[in-house]
């Protein structure tokens, strides 16, 4: 078995480990250095978060028998996307994937708020009532399919090296988590972090009620984006601690469950 082989093989064992290992990293710090008061029951928030991205992963499995990394071995056996069609050195080439497959969330993250259709999905995720390490995961299913087309189609386009693919679907799961936590990094600390990843002061302001901050902040992994692009919000009116996280018109507790989260988007819009 050669490398490239093994790496498709054991790609979904070694993101899993990894996911497990910074959910339950991110998970004790906001035990022990919480940002903000939770104002909702955290075990019927975390349950139903949880659930929805288990039914996610499921149906993903289901739905898409071959992943962006076999899109990535495909496309690079056949000599197509841009950097295969360059042929650039293996490092220059994962480097550039990297970057821009990570460009492809932001203005995917953009689109799902600007396009009503697409926003109808989107709500589910910023309807949580608070904001931690499990806000991360909750996506409706209908999301996550069409957030995986565009990723492939974007893998392929770009043609993108397996070995990028693989480091940019770890640092898109890593770093959700990280900044969707419900952290405190000192204001110092926060400030040289934030030059490059997007950190939970800096995405906790894109949960705001307020739609000029909700309409901000796109960014998921790197933080540069919104400052080209002229949507960076450095921090909240309210501040950290009073802003309202949510969205108008969803402040019921069954729009927390599970079978809620699900019909949601099917309702008619309250916002």
């Amino acid at each position: 078995m050669n490398i490239e082989t093994a790496v498709i093989s054991h790609e979904p064992s070694i993101r899993f480990a990894i996911f497990a290992a910074i959910f339950a990293v991110v998970a004790i710090a906001e035990v022990f250095s919480p940002r903000r008061k939770l104002l909702v029951s955290k075990q019927k928030r975390w349950i139903n978060n949880i659930l929805l991205n288990f039914t996610d992963t499921i149906i993903l499995r289901l739905v898409f028998p071959i992943l962006p990394v076999g899109i990535a071995f495909f496309c690079a056996g056949k000599g197509w996307g841009m950097l295969n069609y360059f042929h650039f050195p293996l490092w220059i080439a994962a480097i550039c994937g990297v970057v821009l497959l990570d460009l492809t969330i932001y203005w995917q993250h953009k689109m799902f708020h600007l396009v009503p259709v697409f926003w109808r999905l989107h709500k589910v995720h910023h309807i949580d009532q608070d904001i931690d390490v499990t806000t991360g995961l909750r996506f409706h299913p209908l999301e996550m399919i069409l957030s995986m087309i565009i990723k492939m189609t974007a893998v392929a386009a770009i043609g993108a090296p397996p070995v990028s693919v693989v480091i940019f679907e770890i640092l898109l799961n890593g770093t959700t988590m990280f900044n969707h936590g419900n952290l405190y990094i000192p204001l110092a600390a926060d400030r040289i972090i934030r030059l490059l990843i997007v950190t939970p002061d800096m995405h906790r302001v894109h949960h705001s009620v307020i739609v000029k901050e909700t309409n901000s902040n796109y960014g998921f992994n790197f933080s540069f984006w919104d400052r080209i692009f002229q949507t960076y919000r450095k921090a909240p009116e309210a501040g950290h601690e009073q802003m309202k996280i949510g969205l108008n018109g969803y402040y019921e507790l069954k729009y927390l469950q599970f079978l809620q989260m699900l019909i949601i988007p099917f309702r008619t819009s309250k916002e």
